[in-house]
């Protein structure tokens, strides 16, 4: 897992499990024990690409995020300028966008 945190905002910029430990609860319980470890935080950020269904489930129905948007070809991320690359080559469908405030 990679976390950022500044001031009372997180990001979730990678939270790995190996495939063999998938629907087992390690990420539920690791992403509780982040939000254990920074009470400071009142908004969580992170995005997936939007063919991941598995993350998507994770992410809105296991830890309580909220899609606030989608990426895409014709909509980047205004604060990330390498985003538009990353959509057109990586992820052609687009990526999604979550917080969870607290």
């Amino acid at each position: 897992m990679i976390i950022k945190v500044e001031g009372d905002k997180g990001d979730l910029d990678i939270l790995f499990v190996t495939p063999k430990g998938h629907s087992k609860g390690i990420g539920y319980a690791a992403w509780c024990e982040v939000e254990k470890l920074h009470p400071e935080v009142k908004v969580w950020e992170t995005v997936t690409p939007y063919f991941e269904k598995r993350n998507i489930h994770f992410y809105v129905n296991r830890c309580g995020f909220h899609i606030v948007e989608f990426y895409n070809s014709h909509h980047p991320d205004p604060n990330d300028s390498k985003t538009a690359e990353q959509i057109d080559e990586q992820f052609p469908e687009g990526m999604f966008r979550f917080e969870k405030r607290l």
